[in-house]
């Protein structure tokens, strides 16, 4: 109306964007709290959620603010970074993101906004490109097997150790690693081998070998760029009854002769350097590769091809390797999540640039560090090695602070090693002027001659990349369309709903995603001077208070970059406390029997052992099995992991009570913040008896799943945890008592993403946020709702209520028709859909979340689709078709298919491919049928399929 106020005018437009991101309107709420019979949301919350746990208070957060308003604060923030050009190496690398991958990969939502490629035939696009991304490594490293990325190189080097453990014959548990290492690798190395009762030794790899290990891990090239030939030594640590993991720069491997004709047995190392900014510290695709014999024990993803129900080439992810966490106590790791969406960048890049652009780029860095080198030298500086290949380390007696100075002053940082070395590391980004720049830092105003300093005893004489992908997509024109083909293959949130229970495909809006590429975030190297990095931390201050206050805990890391890493992160952080407290035999973690896998996984790798707690009928913790454990171990019991809401999607009534028992007990309670999208503004879990969580920021705040990753896991925890949480020999944490090392690479982690949190919290304010978890709890059971009269919802809550997701049982389906959930998955595929979650965590259903983002005509569309599917069910049950023969078990249907000259089926084309009329006007058509999982693990294939198969 024209009367309203100029303040009414300025209070809607701060509350705009809540609206914007809650998917349902005032009156489709009104419309869905109808259907359920109750008066507001406020009254829907009371129901669904126990007054037990209920916070009083409001969330006291600033905002909500205007997009524009908070777009300006963030712009600050990046304004506080200094970016100077960073030739600190140590892992992370200036480098160039081609344009048309930015834009059409990196900022482009059909490729953020994708889940975990589970389902493949709605995956194939991203799938074949991490397939080029595992090709690419195959290649380099000279290893018959890559996987889909690690989280980073630390990690991947802690993981390469782990695995040479379990495939070792050697009767030891010593550890080499080459003291010219990363320092952040080794760091994150002891964290891990601490709790497994491995004994690290450190040293040159050259003369310190000790007699007897089962396994070393060798830098090449090493931190401080000496390059060593790995032959020998990989010889002298098989002499000792020991494997070789190499932790190999992937730019230096286009030159230098691969681990892999070493006889090396693992490879590690990061593909940052191919596309993807430094944002002070990630996310960046780790790599891991290794020999087939081991491809069995590898951890993480690995893509595979197999063939469709029609014999067409169609990838999916193998072996089962992506859910080995599933095998809880015996997984022998807990990462669950990848790199995906920084891994199909490298990989891309890798296409981008094909052999020749890649060796192009490297001999020009080395040319221009060749060049430096040599000038250095001719002006009597002494360098460590004479042997590098894009680092070199001078040594400084006296004059190291003062060249570090010089070289700030003209708008370069160097790697201060010690106090007499300075490291120099160039990069792609690197040029003349800039290693003139450097040159005059050191004093030195000759030009650097032409130089080429690499033997040529090695350099590698293979050929590289071969593949027609690596060699035909070099003009923009081609790269745009490829990757247009690519995209246009898959389901993302851009498409449709992804109504996946536990894992929140929410709305990532482009306001929280812009920052991320802005230089003042991207290009900032993790090690560069505090001063330079004062915006990130301004930020990342911010974002840990702000989750403090959601929380209601007293403390936050953010530098857990997944959730796995979280929760390994919190099980050290409570195994710390015990120490400290004189407990060191409070050893054993309690785990619902119902929990994620990755649970189990992250306590045996905490060092902890571990005892399951039984559920009772209605999916809750059984508290007499709880009492019987607690009595059993009273004296051992260090902690109790559960997720809440739990796995079933209920708000559990007993969680107080629970908490307060495994305190009497002297343990302590870790609260899994898988499902922390139902509490926020609701519920605190610092305040009703949980000790630490990790949280998902990939979930609940709004990072984008990238298609299988990045995550970030940080952790939470109460005061008294505190000291406990993660170091970095980079950043010791002022509050920090020191004895907890790194999870991660970096200090912060994925340090470059945070904005987005930050961004979205911002944003939605305490009102906000609030208001996003009742329209979340409102429009599950909405949907619990309309599906219930067609499938029955297998748990609720006392007064009949879900928490944020339910679960459907298609289990008395499958005894009266033979229709599985697999079939109904595959047939959600022909109306458009991704599946929910299947058979988690109960064999035979299906998990659905739809969030608080989907609209209303979304939310039905997904009922009216599951409802039709319920009606062809009823149709194979009655007879009408056969259950070896009918739209489900021959789901999806391919434009191929329908579209071939004979048609066998019982039921029609339009059946097949039109189930319900609106698809008639916007079509996904999968471009492959139903996947032979079986076929893909007996016949592996991990690497591209030669074109031939596709003709």
């Amino acid at each position: 109306a024209m009367t309203t106020s100029l303040q009414d005018l300025l209070d809607a437009q701060r509350t705009d964007f809540i609206q914007r991101h809650i998917g349902p309107t005032p009156a489709d709420v009104a419309t869905m709290l109808e259907v359920l019979g109750e008066a507001s949301l406020a009254a829907l919350v009371d129901a669904a959620v126990p007054g037990s746990i209920r916070q009083s208070d409001p969330l006291d957060l600033p905002g909500p603010e205007t997009e524009d308003v908070i777009r300006a604060e963030v712009a600050d923030l990046a304004a506080q970074n200094q970016v100077l050009t960073s030739l600190i190496g140590a892992g992370y690398y200036g480098t160039i993101t081609p344009p048309v991958i930015l834009r059409n990969v990196l900022e482009n939502p059909a490729w953020y906004t994708a889940y975990t490629p589970y389902q493949p035939e709605i995956s194939q696009g991203r799938l074949e490109a991490l397939l080029n991304f595992q090709t690419m490594l195959a290649d380099l490293t000279g290893m018959d097997i890559a996987n889909a990325s690690m989280l980073d190189e630390a990690t991947a080097a802690a993981e390469a150790m782990t695995l040479l453990h379990r495939v070792s014959k050697a009767k030891n548990d010593t550890f080499f690693v080459d003291r010219d290492c990363h320092p952040q690798t080794l760091a994150v190395i002891a964290t891990r081998a601490e709790p497994l009762g491995l004994q690290v030794v450190t040293g040159d790899p050259a003369g310190d070998l000790p007699d007897e290990m089962f396994g070393a891990l060798l830098q090449y090239p090493g931190s401080s760029g000496a390059i060593a030939d790995l032959a020998p030594l990989v010889q002298a640590v098989a002499e000792r009854g020991g494997k070789t993991a190499v932790a190999a720069d992937i730019l230096a491997l286009v030159l230098l002769k691969s681990p892999g004709s070493a006889g090396a047995d693992c490879v590690v190392g990061s593909t940052q350097r191919f596309g993807v900014p430094m944002g002070n510290g990630g996310p960046h695709a780790g790599y891991l590769a290794t020999r087939s014999d081991y491809q069995r024990s590898l951890p993480g993803r690995l893509v595979g091809t197999s063939i469709d129900t029609k014999g067409r080439p169609a990838h999916r992810l193998a072996l089962q390797t992506r859910e080995q966490h599933i095998r809880r106590e015996k997984a022998t790791s807990n990462i669950c999540t990848a790199q995906v969406l920084l891994a199909n960048i490298a990989g891309l890049y890798a296409c981008w640039h094909g052999p020749n652009g890649l060796r192009a780029i490297a001999q020009r860095v080395h040319r221009l560090t060749a060049g430096l080198a040599t000038a250095l030298r001719q002006a009597g500086f002494e360098l460590t090695s004479g042997t590098y290949f894009d680092t070199i380390t001078v040594r400084l007696p006296d004059r190291a602070p003062g060249i570090l100075a010089a070289a700030r002053d003209a708008g370069i940082n160097l790697r201060p090693v010690d106090e007499t070395l300075v490291g120099i590391s160039l990069d792609e980004t690197s040029t003349p002027e800039i290693v003139a720049a450097v040159l005059l830092a050191f004093g030195v105003t000759e030009h650097a001659p032409e130089a080429w300093t690499l033997p040529a005893d090695l350099l590698r004489t293979d050929e590289i990349l071969t593949h027609d992908v690596f060699n035909a997509h070099h003009s923009e024109t081609e790269m745009l369309r490829y990757l247009r083909q690519l995209a246009d293959k898959d389901i993302a949130l851009d498409r449709s709903m992804i109504p996946l229970g536990s894992c929140t495909m929410k709305l990532n809006a482009t306001t929280e995603m812009q920052p991320i590429t802005w230089s003042g975030f991207a290009d900032i190297h993790p090690f560069a001077p505090a001063e330079q990095r004062a915006g990130h931390t301004a930020l990342a201050d911010a974002l840990e208070q702000m989750l403090v206050t959601i929380t209601g805990y007293d403390a936050v890391s953010l530098q857990p970059n997944a959730g796995s890493q979280g929760e390994f992160a919190g099980l050290l952080a409570i195994a710390a406390y015990h120490r400290a407290n004189g407990q060191p035999d409070r050893d054993l973690c309690l785990i619902p029997a119902s929990a994620h896998g990755t649970n189990a996984a992250s306590a045996v790798m905490a060092g902890m052992r571990v005892a399951v707690v039984e559920c009772d009928a209605l999916g809750n913790i059984d508290v007499d099995d709880l009492k019987r454990l607690l009595a059993e171990h009273h004296d051992t019991v260090a902690a109790l992991m559960i997720t809440y809401p739990s796995t079933h999607g209920v708000f559990e009534e007993s969680v107080r009570d629970v908490c307060a028992m495994i305190h009497d007990a002297g343990g302590q309670v870790y609260l899994d913040g898988a499902n922390l999208n139902a509490m926020v503004g609701v519920a605190q879990p610092g305040r009703f008896g949980a000790d630490v969580s990790h949280l998902n920021l990939h979930k609940t705040f709004c990072i984008p799943h990238g298609g299988g990753g990045p995550g970030v896991g940080p952790v939470a925890v109460g005061a008294h945890l505190a000291p406990y949480l993660p170091g970095h020999p980079a950043e010791r944490r002022p509050d920090s008592a020191g004895t907890v090392g790194p999870v991660s690479a970096a200090p912060n982690g994925s340090a470059g993403i945070l904005p987005i949190s930050y961004t979205y919290i911002r944003l939605m304010g305490g009102t906000g946020l609030t208001r996003a978890t009742e329209v979340a709890i409102c429009s599950a059971n909405y949907i619990a709702k309309r599906l219930g009269e067609h499938y029955p919802v297998l748990y609720t809550g006392p007064n009949g209520y879900v928490a944020h997701e339910c679960i459907l049982d298609l289990r008395p389906l499958r005894e009266e028709t033979g229709v599985t959930v697999d079939d109904v998955a595959k047939r959600l595929i022909d109306y458009g859909f991704h599946a929910p979650t299947m058979s988690f965590p109960v064999a035979g259903t299906l998990m659905v979340e739809p969030t608080e983002s989907e609209s209303l005509a979304e939310l039905d569309r997904f009922c009216d689709a599951m409802i039709a599917i319920k009606s062809e069910i009823d149709q194979v049950g009655a007879g009408t078709w056969p259950a070896d023969d009918n739209p489900l078990v021959n789901a999806p249907h391919t434009a191929d298919d329908v579209a071939a000259d004979e048609w066998p089926h019982p039921y029609s084309r339009t059946v097949a491919a039109y189930p319900v009329e609106s698809l008639r006007r916007d079509k996904y058509w999968s471009p492959v049928s139903r996947i032979d999982g079986v076929h893909g693990d007996r016949n592996l294939v991990c690497a591209c399929t030669p074109i031939d198969a596709y003709r």
